[in-house]
């Protein structure tokens, strides 16, 4: 769940009720996890009069969630493993 609200947020900052709608999780819960994120640095809060938005902390955060998911599908599009037939790993 948290990568998700991580590739959420990386789209355009957002409200956790809105976040909450997008990724269909209960506030609580939500809550939970950008609790994680904004204590491991990941995520910061920003005040908007009396809410709270939520954006990514650094925008090389962004960039490397783009590297990171590239990086996968060129992994998965690949499977050069050479047992993947035989250890079904790949």
């Amino acid at each position: 769940m948290r990568c998700r609200i991580l590739l959420a947020l990386r789209e355009a900052p957002a409200h956790p009720a809105d976040l909450a709608d997008a990724l269909d999780i209960s506030r609580t819960r939500l809550s939970n996890h950008l609790a994680c994120l904004r204590d491991c640095g990941l995520v910061v809060a920003v005040p908007v009069g009396r809410r709270t938005r939520y954006e990514l902390a650094d925008e090389c955060l962004g960039r490397a969630l783009d590297d990171l998911r590239t990086a996968v599908v060129d992994v998965e599009a690949d499977r050069t493993c050479p047992d993947a037939d035989q250890k079904g790993c790949c």
